[in-house]
């Protein structure tokens, strides 16, 4: 069949519609900060990573790195763009197969990444992703979501959170389980999200989207320190290669690019160098300043007072009120609250660590099940503390008058060198977020604290709210 050249343009341009019409539309989520806060925020965090963690200091990686950045900047659309933005990238020298970019634009990815890629559209798939949470301002929409219960700084949570692992735990300043950081990691609407829009920024950048696609197919196969530290930081969706296949189907790559000789040298380059260490070693041999808890000036001790017999009460804003004995000392976080007496908190090789007393907060939970989200909470203490084991089943009862359950574990406290054993108590508020209370307590002082942390769990008193 003939058409006329007229005609061609009009089936080209219906055909054109069609395809963007196909794409999936992402829309911001609710966000009640500014994007100069944003990029106030990222300052902030971006000071603190630059402490904690070690760049690669080479030119021509760091550069290469840049440049795929860059393209994928320049990309984002119109309605995404903020120009008080300023996206930068760096590579920092671990090994951990990780990425991740801060409120405003400071981006970095972990070397481990760069050298499991198996094409450059992967490099590309995974900057394009961490892009897009910035553009859509997720970490300050996630912020947004979690100020019902808001203590301690923003900026370290969000840090936290976002870097994730063990490396993100210490730098959000939240405690030796890094429990504030769950609270405000990303949630897996907000991870598909940045999917997607990925997707979208990779095709007008010339990438293949489905090498995004690949390179989490990559990541869940490495196995090893590697696939969990991305896997816990960034929640799958489910079906992640099938919807990002499918959105790739409906994207027209535009000057598709394919590797560069570029990639190829940098991957060699990095092989001819000392093999990265992992983020724990590279922040314990850096001295750097990482913490947990706020030592407040404490200081761990092998002589720490029983608890008293008399307890004080606190109200912890708007969500709950809980008594503790009177020698127990109050040490907020991030998004949780510790309790502890004098000897029972402080720094130990530059890392602050309770090892007597309670902590209380919040765990996001998106299964709106108490057995299930209980379960999740323990795998969040198992990631950082690998000793950790559980002692038991998890028993039924009340906790501020809802339903709760109740466990127990021991560990070995890797900071302290000391057995500990840890009651877990754990209930569900209104909004289905997950509130527990931790006790710990050294494994041959704990006969001295059982009661007493099931005192403290009888005494908690939801707002009314959150009941």
């Amino acid at each position: 069949m003939r058409v006329s050249r007229t005609q061609a343009v009009i089936v080209a341009l219906v055909l054109s519609a069609t395809i963007a019409g196909a794409q999936t539309k992402i829309t911001p989520p609710k966000n009640k900060y500014g994007p100069q806060d944003d990029v106030k925020l990222g300052r902030e965090a971006a000071g603190q990573v630059e402490q904690q963690l070690p760049l690669l200091r080479d030119d021509n990686i760091t550069s290469y790195v840049s440049d795929i950045g860059q393209r994928l900047v320049a990309a984002i659309p119109a309605e995404l763009q903020h120009p008080e933005f300023q996206y930068t990238f760096k590579v920092v020298n671990v090994k951990e197969i990780n990425a991740f970019a801060l409120p405003g634009g400071p981006m970095y990815v972990n070397r481990g990444m760069i050298e499991a890629a198996k094409t450059e559209g992967e490099v590309a798939g995974v900057v394009a992703h961490e892009l897009s949470h910035v553009a859509l301002r997720h970490g300050t929409a996630q912020a947004t979501k979690a100020t019902p219960y808001e203590v301690g700084t923003i900026a370290g949570a969000i840090l936290g959170a976002i870097v994730g692992g063990n490396a993100g735990t210490l730098i959000a300043q939240g405690t030796q389980f890094g429990l504030g950081t769950a609270f405000l990691r990303f949630s897996r609407e907000f991870e598909k999200q940045a999917d997607i829009e990925g997707s979208q920024i990779m095709a007008r950048a010339g990438y293949d989207p489905r090498d995004m696609a690949n390179m989490f197919k990559t990541i869940e196969q490495q196995g090893g320190s590697g696939g969990p530290q991305w896997l816990s930081d960034h929640p799958n969706p489910g079906d992640r290669y099938a919807y990002i296949s499918k959105e790739a189907a409906s994207l027209r790559v535009a000057n598709a690019r394919h590797d560069s000789s570029a990639f190829q040298s940098v991957q060699a380059r990095l092989r001819q160098m000392s093999p990265a260490p992992s983020t724990e070693q590279a922040m314990k041999n850096g001295n750097r300043r990482g913490t947990s808890v706020p030592s407040n000036g404490g200081r761990i001790s092998t002589n720490v007072e029983r608890p008293s017999s008399r307890y004080s009460s606190y109200t912890e804003g708007n969500l709950f009120k809980i008594s503790v004995p009177s020698n127990w000392r109050e040490l907020p976080g991030n998004n949780s609250v510790t309790f502890a007496p004098e000897g029972g908190y402080g720094a130990v090789n530059q890392q602050s660590v309770f090892t007597h007393g309670v902590e209380a907060g919040l765990m996001r939970n998106e299964s709106h099940d108490l057995q299930t989200a209980s379960q999740e909470l323990v795998q969040e203490l198992s990631q950082s503390n690998p000793r950790m084991r559980r002692d038991g089943g998890w028993d039924r009862g009340s906790i501020g008058g809802r339903q709760g359950a109740r466990t127990l574990l021991s560990n070995q406290n890797d900071v302290t060198g000391r057995p500990e054993r840890i009651a877990v108590y754990t209930t569900l508020l209104d909004d289905g977020t997950l509130f527990y209370l931790i006790g710990v307590a050294p494994d041959n002082e704990y006969g001295a604290y059982d009661n007493v942390f099931d005192k403290v769990a009888g005494s908690l008193q939801f707002a009314r709210s959150n009941r």
